[in-house]
């Protein structure tokens, strides 16, 4: 069972990246939970999101304590609860303009990947949009799901701009695709 962590703030479009990761993996024909918490009912709290994916009917109805992957939309957040819920193997990917290695020392033992998905989205035409920048990077180093489902999810759910997220989700994705050739060339 894959166990997947979304944290972000309200107002950033956390919980819409986690009904669309869900969407991707159900469309996958993988069996999907997927649950939130709010902070509060206001912009700028913490907010987090919850998945858990097998190819077996998914029957835990707990927490998720122990995450296989956490997507951070704001890397003020990667710390104390959070990092809590992860272990050596964790991959965290977290919306951030500072290096893998500049992480890696603030955050030693944990696997982390940073992607500006600010500088993706604006790019993309989505201002400060990033939850479909940040979705591809997350698709691309979990390897799944499938950019082809993540394409097709982000198509049939996206409110309005589908080129713009579209075209984020596919950056995003390159992005962490070329960090992951070059931390295999080092």
């Amino acid at each position: 069972m894959l166990e997947i962590v979304i944290q972000g703030r309200g107002g950033q479009g956390a919980q819409t990246a986690g009904n669309l990761l869900a969407a991707a993996f159900f469309a996958e024909g993988r069996h999907v939970q997927s649950f939130a918490t709010y902070g509060g009912a206001r912009r700028g709290t913490p907010v987090s999101s919850f998945i858990r994916v097998d190819d077996r009917p998914v029957r835990v109805r707990c927490d998720i304590e122990r995450a296989d992957a956490i997507l951070c939309f704001d890397a003020t957040l990667l710390e104390g609860r959070l990092l809590a819920t992860a272990h050596e193997r964790t991959t965290i990917v977290v919306n951030s303009g500072r290096s893998i290695d500049d992480f890696a020392r603030a955050l030693p033992g944990y696997h982390v990947i940073p992607v500006d998905g600010l500088a993706i989205s604006r790019r993309a035409g989505l201002d400060r949009i990033v939850n479909s920048a940040l979705l591809g990077a997350f698709a691309r180093a979990v390897g799944a799901p499938s950019l082809a489902m993540l394409r097709h999810a982000v198509t049939e759910r996206s409110p309005k701009l589908v080129d713009e997220n579209l075209a984020a989700c596919e950056e995003g994705y390159r992005a962490v695709d070329a960090l992951i050739v070059d931390e295999v060339a080092a």
